[in-house]
């Protein structure tokens, strides 16, 4: 019984975090307001005010929490590639193969990236919820980097190639296939581009 109420508290922050998250991806955060998220959680304001300080505070927490959510499941989603295949390369193509999967599964109505409706509006934001941004970013650049640095030890590509690039094109098409697939009314294109980017590696490190 001493846990419910922990867990009560838990639940209705995760519940306010996740409101929050689908209002600023539909609005942005600026028209987002705490009225309407202690409505919709049916809790008082003072309620919001005990989990979170303020609106800014909010946005510390929502960045967190995305950026916690996007780790494990990129590391779970490699994991399961590195089981099928200790090969760096092939590892790495089962992985973008996986990924493509997961993408095509999204709802057809994508509502969108975090950390890109933060980046838009960045001017909203303080400086710490903005490096926590970027430190999101440049985690996904190490993350694919280190995977490439691998690959060319054991595949060295033929010609000179910026792995920093390589590395952020994935993030890159990510985001602009989001974007284009909902302008257009295409889920598809996500996937697609990821699966586009599956052939780059192989053919740099392969042929």
């Amino acid at each position: 019984m001493p846990d419910a109420p922990i867990r009560r508290r838990t639940d209705t922050r995760e519940t306010l975090l996740a409101l929050a998250e689908e209002a600023v991806l539909a609005k942005g955060f600026s028209a987002t307001s705490i009225e309407e998220l202690v409505a919709a959680a049916r809790i008082t304001k003072s309620g919001f005010f005990y989990h979170f300080r303020d609106k800014g505070d909010l946005a510390r927490a929502m960045m967190l929490r995305y950026l916690d959510r996007d780790r494990e499941l990129l590391d779970e989603l490699f994991r399961r590639a590195d089981e099928l295949n200790e090969d760096p390369l092939h590892g790495f193509l089962i992985g973008l193969r996986l990924f493509a999967e997961m993408m095509a599964e999204l709802p057809e109505a994508h509502p969108g990236c975090l950390a890109a409706a933060f980046t838009y509006q960045d001017q909203l934001f303080d400086r710490d919820v903005r490096e926590l941004n970027a430190r999101g970013m440049l985690s996904w650049r190490n993350r694919f980097r280190e995977r490439l640095d691998l690959i060319a030890a054991r595949y060295p590509p033929r010609g000179e190639i910026d792995l920093d690039a390589l590395a952020d094109m994935i993030s890159t098409l990510v985001e602009g296939g989001l974007i284009l697939g909902r302008a257009l009314g295409d889920p598809t294109i996500l996937p697609r581009q990821v699966l586009l980017y599956r052939d780059l590696i192989r053919r740099i490190f392969t042929s």
